[in-house]
């Protein structure tokens, strides 16, 4: 029973939110523009408060629980990529100086960045700017994703972060992870219907509710405004 209302704000963000998610389960988020999707992200990972309601994990209400450990279960990818200034291989292991250069290199595998890693001169010695000014929205968006793999979480969040992908590297991307992350729970914002058809479970988003909860066919006969962005997107045909 999750509401948030942003300070100042005459209505509530997100309403009377009611949600169970499994371990293990991949879970897609999809709506339109403003409809609460990065709000309810935000909430999921400890970022903001509830208005009202509460969250648990593992059966624990997340206000009661420390922000490191919460921090450590969790690999966020927000919404915009952020790098830091430095070289590739301290960005990937920004969560934990002990990762291993093996683990850090099978995450940008998995992420699809090492192609662009080796072709830098100095590989994952390569200068970074200060908000990766220096490297496209597509490798800041990889690198990102590659940092949050490293951490080897029990809980992935990713806010819409494959937008910058071509759908080749999307696809590709989502196969690796669904191959390498065995029992982790991933939640995947997405604005392409087309990198959340394989989810487990689709929730559908609108004006701060859930309005449709289930696979991609199931949505498909029961939630009006989810086929609507498929026809859209996808085309009646291919429907």
């Amino acid at each position: 029973n999750v509401s948030y209302r942003y300070e100042g704000a005459n209505h509530n963000t997100l309403q009377n939110i009611n949600l169970k998610i499994n371990p293990g389960e991949h879970i897609a988020i999809v709506g339109l523009n403003g409809a609460g999707k990065t709000t309810l992200v935000k909430l999921l990972c400890g970022l903001i408060d509830p208005t009202e309601g509460q969250i648990f994990y593992d059966g624990i209400d997340i206000r009661k629980i420390s922000q490191k450990k919460l921090r450590d279960a969790i690999g966020y990818v927000p919404q915009k990529a952020v790098l830091f200034s430095g070289d590739i291989r301290s960005n990937i292991k920004y969560a934990d100086d002990g990762i291993s250069d093996d683990v850090m290199i099978k995450a940008a595998e998995i992420a699809q960045a090492t192609e662009s890693v080796e072709e830098k001169e100095k590989k994952y010695e390569s200068h970074i700017s200060q908000g990766g000014s220096n490297v496209s929205g597509g490798q800041k968006q990889r690198l990102a994703i590659a940092r949050a793999i490293a951490k080897e979480p029990k809980i992935y969040l990713f806010d819409d972060s494959f937008s910058a992908l071509d759908m080749k590297t999307d696809r590709q991307l989502r196969q690796n992870l669904k191959e390498s992350i065995e029992d982790a729970t991933v939640i995947m914002v997405a604005q392409r219907i087309s990198t959340v058809l394989d989810a487990d479970r689709i929730l559908v988003v609108d004006d701060g509710q859930i309005v449709g909860n289930g696979t991609h066919r199931e949505l498909l006969d029961t939630c009006p405004l989810y086929r609507e962005i498929a026809e859209i997107q996808l085309g009646k045909e291919a429907l």
